[in-house]
């Protein structure tokens, strides 16, 4: 078997994109997407009718909601690629607003049930702010799943799991780059930074009995998913599904809940002015979580004048 029929023995594996042929290629369980990967897709020729039919059918509408349909799209047609589920996102500019996060994403589930799709079938993905994980609890409780994204930390993790979220994504490769930019050195296997963070979140979740999804995400290189394997998901970018489907190198089982089970590990007590502190006292996560929100605010704009141009 090649690595990636190795990995999926362990792992569920997850496509990170919004490409639909590299879904088709790599046959994942599920697949997430975010603003920059659906910018990158809509301008591209093969995706672009789907820019151009949500503007059409819904351009009279505040180019918000043109966007919300148009990621619905996008998400409907990836629907017909996979068994799963599919993650999409809420607009990052809502990231410290709570009310306004639990109104996206009421309003992203009501299109995908319009459109036919149960809720049991989507993930709304949010940034792990405290107000974002605040929102993701009120969606939970009505039956919307979601997908806590943007996490570099163990007590961002422990938040989402205290609110009963569906699955969180923390960033391997991003914690990777700022260890690697700030110290100089590189990092490779179980020296990775990044691979030290996931491991560390699974073992905990496992240790202590929370129901939350661990799936690693944000890789840069082909080390850090085996690495990870079975981790309970790994959303992986197609040029690195492509390199574990050609790999025949062993794959061997890192993470297991009987391994998180024997841990020695005392429970951490988090509130929200515990998590405001531990989270500023980690410059890591403290400015991945700024810079990754200011990216995908960045995209969405970007989105927002594509559609403005095509009215």
């Amino acid at each position: 078997m090649n690595q990636l029929e190795q990995l999926k023995q362990y792992t569920t594996i997850v496509a990170d994109t919004g490409d639909f042929q590299a879904m088709k290629a790599f046959a994942p369980q599920d697949a997430t997407t975010n603003p920059s990967l659906i910018l990158k897709a809509v301008q591209k020729d093969e995706y672009r009718p789907l820019l151009e039919k949500a503007v059409r059918d819904h351009g009279g509408k505040p180019t918000e909601e043109v966007i919300d349909n148009l990621l619905v799209a996008f998400g409907m047609e990836i629907l017909k690629l996979i068994p799963g589920r599919v993650s999409t996102e809420t607009d990052a500019r809502l990231s410290f607003d709570t009310e306004g996060t639990i109104a996206k994403g009421r309003a992203l589930i009501a299109l995908y049930e319009k459109a036919g799709i149960p809720r049991e079938r989507v993930l709304i993905k949010i940034a792990s702010t405290w107000e974002g994980i605040r929102a993701a609890e009120v969606l939970e409780k009505e039956g919307i799943r979601c997908n806590l994204t943007l996490l570099f930390s163990l007590p961002q993790a422990i938040a989402c799991a205290e609110a009963g979220v569906q699955l969180i994504s923390p960033f391997v490769g991003r914690i990777y780059d700022w260890y690697k930019k700030s110290t100089g050195q590189e990092y490779s296997g179980a020296d990775d930074p990044g691979v030290q963070s996931v491991r560390r979140i699974y073992t905990y979740f496992r240790k202590f009995g929370y129901r939350t999804e661990v799936m690693g995400a944000s890789f840069r290189n082909t080390s850090q998913i085996t690495e990870l394997a079975g981790c309970d998901l790994l959303t992986i970018s197609p040029d690195l599904l492509q390199k574990l489907a050609e790999s025949n190198a062993p794959v061997e089982r890192k993470l297991s809940v009987q391994q998180a089970e024997a841990a020695d590990l005392q429970k951490i007590a988090l509130d929200e002015k515990t998590f405001r502190f531990q989270l500023n006292e980690d410059a890591m996560a403290t400015e991945k979580l700024a810079e990754g929100i200011r990216q995908f605010c960045a995209d969405a704009i970007k989105l927002d004048k594509l559609v403005e141009a095509l009215r």
